[in-house]
């Protein structure tokens, strides 16, 4: 059968297109077309990294550190221009945060144990390759921060991205891998695949060689880990309420909790999501939330609009997600002047605007007649997740209740939502907190098995 020129053309453009892709592939370190290519890569780097010592681990967490570092802003743009959440300001601040204040090896301890019947050591060892599921909502810094934190455990990782962010994704898993090359160590600490897909994701999650998921994202994610039959840690939703009483600064409490609501437009799982105040200081709360923090408190036709656009057919709608405050007024209609950055209103606890997370710069502000009602009522909205909670008070014996009643993995007191990942507080800094599977702030310490040594009556020599 004679050739065509149609047919020709299509099997040159064809040719073409494979070779286009084993070209990118050359270029691109841990990425595959398949993901037992990928887990198969992973393992066998993970033989090499496993007895490297620590300290050619952090020399590899080093080189990782200062290539974030220097392309924090590509990363922000791109992730950005891909899955258009967030602003890109905000992420570079949360890829340097990555870089400075992530524990590498130093998260790794032992413990021994001496006397009379000899010596026992009480070690942190690698699972192996471990699972990844990662969000779009802060996809290069939860590839970065679990990497290092796997790596430092002496693991190496698969992960399986959110296909909204898949380019720039791949992109940190390239750069992860390059900064390990330079450092001496292998390639393939972080591996990938070129087209995510929940098939991909099925596959990691059954493969053999997988003892441990980690996943970041909603709770049908954390929930398909959970049913795996493997060991999960499920970093899933939350509904963080900020409270607010009588003896807070309610000025110092308005900027807290607007600069936390709209830090990346919202987009991080610790952000305040609605804010519980108490009853006579509300007004003076709203008051300062619009004449001095760019908040704009919309009537209640708009709540409806609002409410119709964020919660589509009873759904989030993930157009919406990561948007800023004007963007989503423009959405509905309304225009405000460049300085708006968070939308307001006042509402019941039941607000679908309020009682859902919607990971946007929108504040429902509940009412309550006191301390007491405004704890059961943040209760009420925190559904239980134990993930982030806020409160703005400086009595103690109040603060000390509301953290023992809600029983957070985080709870931050008279500042904004974000000192919790090292920015304006103290402490280190994670992208997986791990709430619904109960190991909170995940870090290096967190991707190891506690493993136990023991030498019988010797080597305790006091």
């Amino acid at each position: 059968m004679p050739i065509n020129e149609e047919l020709l053309q299509n099997i040159v453009q064809e040719v073409v297109a494979k070779l286009e892709i084993r070209k990118d592939a050359a270029t691109k370190h841990g990425v595959f077309e398949e993901m037992t290519e990928a887990i198969e890569a992973a393992k066998k780097a993970q033989q090499i990294v496993k007895r490297m010592t620590m300290d050619q681990r952090e020399k590899i967490i080093s080189a990782i550190r200062k290539k974030t570092k220097e392309q924090a802003e590509v990363m922000a743009r791109m992730g950005v221009e891909e899955t258009g959440m967030g602003n890109v300001g905000d992420k570079i601040l949360k890829h340097h945060l990555v870089a400075e204040k992530v524990p590498g090896t130093e998260d790794i301890k032992t413990e021994a144990y001496s006397g009379d019947r000899g010596l026992t050591l009480i070690e942190m060892g690698p699972f192996g390759v471990i699972g990844a599921i990662t969000p779009c909502t802060n996809p290069s810094e939860t590839v970065l921060c679990n990497t290092i934190g796997m790596l430092a455990g002496g693991n190496t990782v698969v992960f399986n991205p959110h296909p909204a962010a898949i380019q720039t994704s791949i992109y940190a898993v390239n750069l992860i891998n390059e900064a390990s090359l330079e450092a001496g160590g292998p390639d393939n600490i972080a591996v990938t695949v070129r087209k995510p897909t929940m098939d991909s994701s099925n596959v990691m999650m059954k493969h053999p060689d997988i003892p441990l998921i980690a996943a970041t994202g909603g709770p049908g994610v954390v929930t398909a880990v959970l049913s795996s039959g493997k060991r999960g840690i499920g970093a899933g939703a939350g509904n963080p309420p900020a409270l607010v009483d009588e003896t807070a600064d309610i000025a110092k409490a308005a900027r807290d909790i607007v600069n936390g609501c709209t830090f990346d437009n919202n987009l991080p799982c610790i952000a305040e999501k609605e804010v519980v105040a108490v009853s006579e200081i509300t007004d003076e709360l709203l008051h300062y939330m619009q004449t001095e923090q760019g908040c704009y408190q919309i009537s209640q036709e708009e709540q409806q609009k609002l409410t119709e656009l964020v919660l589509k057919g009873g759904r989030l709608n993930r157009k919406c997600v990561g948007r800023d405050a004007k963007t989503l007024l423009e959405m509905i209609g309304v225009s405000v002047p460049d300085g708006i950055r968070c939308i307001i209103f006042e509402g019941p606890k039941e607000h679908p605007l309020i009682a859902e997370e919607l990971m946007m710069p929108i504040l429902g502000i509940v009412r309550a007649k006191d301390f007491e009602d405004a704890v059961e009522q943040a209760l009420w909205l925190e559904h239980g997740n134990r993930h982030s909670a806020h409160i703005h008070s400086k009595n103690v014996d109040r603060i000390t209740h509301y953290a023992r009643m809600l029983d957070t993995a985080i709870l931050v007191k008279n500042g904004p939502s974000y000192a919790a990942l090292g920015f304006g507080g103290e402490g280190f800094c994670t992208f997986t907190i791990a709430s619904r599977t109960g190991e909170g702030l995940t870090s290096a310490s967190t991707f190891t098995k506690r493993r136990k040594c023991v030498m019988s009556e010797s080597l305790c020599i006091r």
